[in-house]
């Protein structure tokens, strides 16, 4: 299923569309990309079921899918921004083979390097559009969210599982936002998230 708005607007504020996207979670699991995803997600509220990536450029898309495989009955939402996506673009194919039923893809997207400079990305033109690349990889639902409205319904879709995998592209603007820096201790971010799914004791 794919559902698109033919009126184009104005892109949305980054921050909002994330809190709105996680405010009411239940018992989602969230990773974010490094730079403005985790700023984002972090500046929405820590949450002990939030992993945080500070490097490894192009991997969250391959670390959600592997979260989501080892808890399939658990919503696993990764957030990632254009660029990222961009650089590991082969995982949307491998996610379409495995066909997670409980993981959400959601691309941030303003067409921008956030983290090098702000250089224009490959989706800033209009003719590299993910939702599109996603679908040609074999995920059958995908999402471009413009609206307020959408961001509603895309937050109730990431707490549940779907018949496959969800790719949603959020487009946003390209305005810089203060940084909200969350621990960068990936042992104590581990622990804590397998202390949430009661796996491990603190």
């Amino acid at each position: 299923m794919t559902y698109s708005n033919t009126a184009r607007t104005a892109p949305l504020d980054r921050r909002a569309a994330v809190l709105g996207i996680v405010e009411g979670r239940r018992d989602l699991l969230a990773v974010a990309s490094l730079g403005s995803p985790t700023y984002d997600l972090a500046a929405a509220g820590d949450h002990e079921r939030n992993f945080y990536l500070w490097g490894a450029m192009g991997g969250a898309a391959t670390f959600g899918l592997g979260l989501a495989l080892a808890q399939p009955e658990v919503p696993v939402l990764v957030l990632l921004g254009d660029g990222e996506c961009l650089m590991g673009l082969g995982a949307l194919a491998t996610i379409a083979v495995q066909r997670p039923s409980n993981l959400s893809i959601v691309v941030l997207d303003n067409g921008l390097y956030g983290e090098t400079g702000a250089q224009r990305s490959h989706t800033s033109g209009g003719l590299t559009k993910l939702d599109q690349v996603a679908r040609a990889c074999g995920i059958s639902e995908t999402m471009c969210v413009e609206t307020e409205a959408q961001v509603r319904e895309l937050a109730e879709r990431v707490n549940h599982r779907g018949a496959g995998p969800l790719v949603a592209v959020v487009r946003i603007n390209g305005e810089e936002q203060p940084r909200c820096l969350p621990s960068r201790d990936g042992v104590a971010l581990k622990t804590r998230m397998r202390h949430a799914l009661g796996l491990e004791s603190m």
